[in-house]
């Protein structure tokens, strides 16, 4: 009976270790599996969902770029410092250029005033110039009034 309880235990011994080792080869199946499944919808997402809405948004509106003359002014500062600056106004369409252009020594004014007060460190970085950005583009939205600026558009910043 002893050699028959060995055996039984031996045998148990022997299975029990490849029950354990198929239920961690399912585990790790499985997660293999969902890593593959979410790295594809992943990629999905990020490749093809997103090529859909650039379709939607390719029916934008035309805009119109409108150039201002080149500005160099003196920044407010002890040095000798100046700020050249190119810029064009981004319109809605063309007819615009004719409301515009009649209260253009206005806007030419608005920027002078504006950006001779402006200090070196007033326009550093990114959000420096972002807020000149939208300074100006207030400032000729209120040159202007009832026509309306969309945008300000960089040319040229240099600030020798």
């Amino acid at each position: 009976m002893t050699d028959e309880v060995d055996s039984v235990n031996g045998e148990e011994q022997l299975e029990a270790p490849p029950k354990k080792n198929r239920m961690m080869l399912f585990i790790i199946v499985g997660a293999a599996v969902v890593l593959l499944l979410g790295g594809g919808a992943g990629a999905y997402f990020m490749f093809f969902a997103g090529a859909g809405s650039a379709e939607a948004g390719a029916e934008v509106s035309p805009v119109f770029d409108y150039d201002l003359p080149t500005m160099t002014v003196n920044l407010n500062s002890d040095k000798a410092e100046f700020l050249k600056l190119s810029v064009s106004l981004e319109l809605s369409d063309e007819s615009m250029v004719e409301l515009i252009e009649p209260r253009m020594t206005r806007v030419i004014d608005a920027f002078q005033v504006y950006l001779r007060e402006l200090r070196r460190s007033d326009i550093e970085g990114s959000a420096g110039i972002y807020r000149l950005k939208e300074e100006l583009r207030r400032r000729v939205n209120l040159a202007i009034y009832p026509a309306e600026v969309q945008g300000i558009l960089f040319r040229e910043i240099l600030v020798q």
